[in-house]
């Protein structure tokens, strides 16, 4: 590629002006989920996980009494191919039978519209997944319908503050925190998003999948929905916020 070529990509992620200017990053968060099958005790996974240093829950499946899921957070993609590799080779995880259809992998991602770009894209997924009073979690990607990218920038607006609404809502009311990850490229299924739904019950976030449906989005612009992971937090590594 040319020089005068690579000038035109802009690969930060950019937020709202901050004094006139606008914010920019070249840093991201990428989450991985992945699903283990067969664990008659999870206890020693937990163990396996403590004593790693890997920022990590660990998920008792609702479908599955002995299937667990694992979400592992990291800036470096490598650290997934490398470290994380390692670990789930060895010990209590290297026993265990991986479900790779319901493996989901994604990255933070900007609007342009994030008030502080940094906690928005490092830290906000972190605190979100790690908060001991939000143990329910229903993790699944979804592909939108390719007419979506066709219609103009004010229509996409729209309907993305109608769903956007919605979410918000739920989650001024205490009911529901949205993680929300970009997984253009590194799905294996060609989906464009993972969503991660939060609480401390189950029942408000399959309300708010419910009440998803009838929006413009959901109704008539996504292709795909799921595979589904539903889950409840066995153990969640500790997340200091230094930003706080």
């Amino acid at each position: 590629m040319s020089e005068e070529n690579r000038g035109k990509i802009d690969l930060r992620e950019k937020g709202a002006p901050v004094k006139g200017e606008v914010q920019t990053l070249d840093r991201r968060l990428y989450l991985h989920l992945q699903v283990f099958a067969d664990c008659a005790d999870p206890r020693p996974l937990v163990e396996t996980i403590k004593g790693s240093g890997i920022e990590a829950v660990l998920y008792q499946s609702v479908s599955d009494s002995k299937g667990v899921g694992l979400l592992t957070m990291h800036e470096d993609p490598r650290f997934f191919v490398t470290e994380l590799a390692d670990f789930a080779r060895r010990g209590p995880f290297g026993n265990l039978t991986t479900e790779p259809r319901m493996t989901m992998f994604g990255r933070t991602y900007s609007t342009g519209r994030e008030p502080d770009l940094e906690d928005w894209m490092l830290r906000k997924a972190r605190r979100t997944v790690r908060r001991s009073d939000l143990p329910w979690a229903v993790w699944y990607p979804l592909r939108r319908k390719g007419e979506f990218s066709r219609l103009s920038g004010e229509e996409q607006m729209s309907i993305l503050r109608e769903h956007g609404g919605l979410g918000r809502a739920y989650a001024e009311n205490g009911f529901a925190l949205d993680v929300r990850l970009a997984c253009h490229g590194l799905d294996a299924n060609d989906n464009d998003f993972i969503i991660g739904l939060i609480g401390s019950d189950l029942y408000p976030l399959s309300h708010l999948i419910q009440r998803m449906r009838k929006t413009r989005q959901t109704s008539q612009y996504i292709q795909q929905m799921g595979p589904f992971f539903t889950g409840f937090a066995l153990y969640q590594s500790p997340f200091a916020d230094r930003s706080s």
